[in-house]
């Protein structure tokens, strides 16, 4: 029985802006198909797909979200995690507040959350508290 080899994966590749800009003209233009440009600037077929799929959004051709919706999409996402990070926090402390009845002494909560990952000053910011 013969053994198939894998092909190798690619390392991903980062492409800049301008660089898909003209992979995407190029495929427009219509003298040759996606994948006759795909192989000429050895990509993948599915990369330049996808390429030309978002510049027909961002022109309004296609139905979906822009580029600039996803960018701030995104943003908002990571914002949101950090915002419900601290909210987690200070319902922690709340409670270690509540138990220990001395909201001066923060030193024994704020140890355990900079071993937990959260550094002290963010603590000290959201407890406005001085670090010292």
């Amino acid at each position: 029985m013969e053994t198939m080899e894998r092909s190798k994966r690619r390392d991903r590749r980062s492409y800049t802006p301008e660089f898909k800009s003209e992979i995407v003209d190029r495929c427009r233009a219509g003298d040759r198909s996606i994948p006759e440009v795909a192989r000429d600037f050895d990509l993948t077929e599915s990369a330049v797909r996808r390429w030309v799929a978002q510049a027909q959004i961002d022109v309004g051709e296609r139905p979906g979200l822009t580029t600039e919706e996803r960018e701030e999409l995104s943003r908002l996402r990571r914002e949101n995690k950090r915002l419900q990070a601290d909210v987690d926090l200070l319902k922690r402390a709340t409670a270690f507040f509540a138990f220990q009845g001395d909201p001066v002494k923060t030193d024994p909560f704020i140890e355990p959350e900079e071993t937990a990952g959260h550094s002290a000053k963010h603590c000290c910011e959201l407890f406005e508290v001085s670090r010292a």
